[in-house]
């Protein structure tokens, strides 16, 4: 393992660039002072940061699922006004004690989840520039650029009442898969396949998620695994189509579809219906969180058990923290659209709701708070 102290930036650059993919949009790349690409329509800009021990801590650090996240966050929220993908710009801040493999898995999962949302988008998505610098915390800022056509970026203000809220990817999965994290779990930093990362990529596959006494099941790996690499579903947007409105649910349903509602002045109104099959598979980890696993027992011990009180209780308390989850987490990076053009919801869509004449977010027509992530606690 080498450290970026014994190589200085000119090698550090080279070694980390390698990793990056060219797109035929790129006039001139990283290397210049600035970089130079081919336009093609209005300029849509989004830029987005991961700090460590505010977005992130070393107890469950992995650099190639970190360069995944930082990619996911800044790529969604292109997509979701309407605009395709043009290119990334990648700053980072790290210790000099840092080790260059760690930086060239980073980088690896910035260009694998870039590869991966140009490929569900048909276009080329290279990094065309960005800066380095020394820091005592980890800090990776991503500008991310898109090119919007003639029918314009789609905002959060264009709602109507009467308009279907649909949803598209999931939500909750990496509110659960962080309190899963917090509650002591290790991370797996062994990769799923389809993150696509380069195999040859370092990335270290030794710490396996453990209990203390035995094996999480496979389905909480893939909460916690959403949460440290998300994997948005950049294709749906396309095939909403223009939508009246729309946002990346990267704060919290409850928040971020609050923010449309200000925005339109509107009332949106979930469906709690709509809301069961997100729900239903992060109960194991409310399960687990809340102390009444039952998923190793049998159907009939499962039976005699609900029968008491007490497990009726903690059956309760975990519906209500998996609810919790998916009203007020973010970071799966799911869209929320509003449109009035769908007998029934698109490919890659769920309709979750209607906007309603009036204001804030409701569940069945009880006001919902906005309970979602903020980084100044308001």
């Amino acid at each position: 393992m080498t450290r970026l102290s014994e190589l200085g930036e000119s090698h550090v650059l080279e070694r980390i660039l390698s990793h990056n993919r060219s797109g035929s949009q790129v006039i001139i790349g990283p290397g210049d002072d600035a970089a130079v690409t081919a336009v093609d329509g209005n300029l849509v800009s989004t830029a987005d940061m991961l700090v460590e021990n505010e977005d992130f801590t070393r107890a469950w650090l992995d650099w190639g699922r970190l360069g995944i996240k930082a990619a996911a966050q800044n790529l969604s929220d292109v997509c979701v006004m309407g605009a395709r993908p043009h290119g990334l710009l990648v700053s980072l801040a790290v210790p000099n004690s840092t080790e260059i493999e760690d930086l060239e898995a980073l980088f690896a999962g910035i260009v694998a989840e870039a590869a991966r949302a140009g490929e569900e988008l048909g276009c080329e998505i290279p990094i065309i520039g960005g800066d380095l610098s020394s820091s005592g915390l980890i800090v990776i800022a991503i500008t991310a650029l898109g090119t919007v056509g003639d029918h314009g970026a789609i905002t959060r203000s264009g709602a109507q009442p009467g308009d279907s809220i649909y949803l598209a990817g999931t939500i909750g999965r990496a509110a659960a898969g962080l309190d899963l994290l917090f509650s002591g779990v290790e991370a797996d930093a062994e990769l799923d396949s389809h993150a696509g990362i380069d195999s040859d990529a370092e990335i270290d596959s030794d710490a396996g998620i453990d209990t203390g006494d035995r094996q999480l099941s496979a389905d909480l790996k893939e909460l916690i695994s959403t949460q440290l690499a998300p994997q948005p579903d950049y294709a749906a947007v396309q095939q909403m189509g223009p939508a009246s409105a729309m946002i990346d649910v990267s704060d919290g349903l409850s928040t971020d579809l609050g923010r449309v509602a200000a925005a339109s002045g509107v009332h949106a109104r979930i469906d709690r219906a709509s809301l069961q099959e997100l729900i239903d598979p992060l109960l194991p980890a409310a399960r687990y969180l809340v102390g009444s696993d039952t998923s190793a027992a049998s159907a009939e011990e499962a039976a005699n058990a609900a029968s008491t009180g007490e497990a009726a209780s903690a059956a309760a308390e975990a519906e209500a923290l998996a609810l919790k989850w998916v009203l007020n987490g973010g970071e799966d990076h799911g869209f929320v659209a509003s449109s009035a053009q769908f007998d029934t919801a698109p490919v890659g869509w769920r309709r979750i709701g209607e906007m309603r004449v009036g204001s804030e977010v409701s569940l069945d027509g009880a006001q919902v708070p906005t309970s979602g992530f903020s980084h100044f606690g308001k």
